[in-house]
């Protein structure tokens, strides 16, 4: 896969999920959980945006980006403009770090953890479009099911 593709995905994607957040009518619904729903749709989306501004910005980029991982779980009631903010600034991140990496770049090795198996950064940038993707369907979801 090409960086242009990956960054067409990303883009894509990640501009949805602006309109997914955007598209609550009762903004208090983005941080709504409960027995069936663990996690509300703002949660989901600042876990978006910490899995990309980790793995993306920092471990490939070097961005200097520090993940704390447990926030993006408990943190209610941010700002849908301020939600949408750190949407923008995480695609422009994506983008710049994608863009430098060459075709030997992809091909390196990627390693989260001791244990995985082996994957090329390349297949790790496709395996984070994909969950991106699938936390997106879930945000669809639980703003079509929620904010009644």
């Amino acid at each position: 896969m090409t960086t242009e593709a990956l960054i067409k995905l990303f883009h894509r994607d990640l501009n949805t999920l602006k309109q997914e957040i955007d598209a609550y009518q009762n903004e208090d619904n983005l941080w709504i959980s409960n027995d069936e729903i663990s996690n509300s749709a703002g949660n989901l989306a600042l876990h978006l945006i910490g899995n990309l501004n980790h793995f993306i910005g920092a471990t490939i980029g070097g961005s200097g980006y520090v993940r704390q991982r447990d926030l993006e779980f408990s943190i209610k009631d941010v700002p849908k403009a301020e939600l949408i903010i750190q949407i923008d600034d995480t695609i422009s991140i994506v983008e710049s770090v994608i863009n430098r990496l060459t075709e030997s770049d992809l091909q390196k090795e990627y390693k989260r953890r001791v244990s995985e198996d082996y994957m090329t950064t390349e297949f790790f940038l496709v395996y984070l479009t994909i969950h991106l993707a699938y936390h997106l369907g879930q945000i669809n979801y639980h703003r079509r099911l929620l904010d009644i």
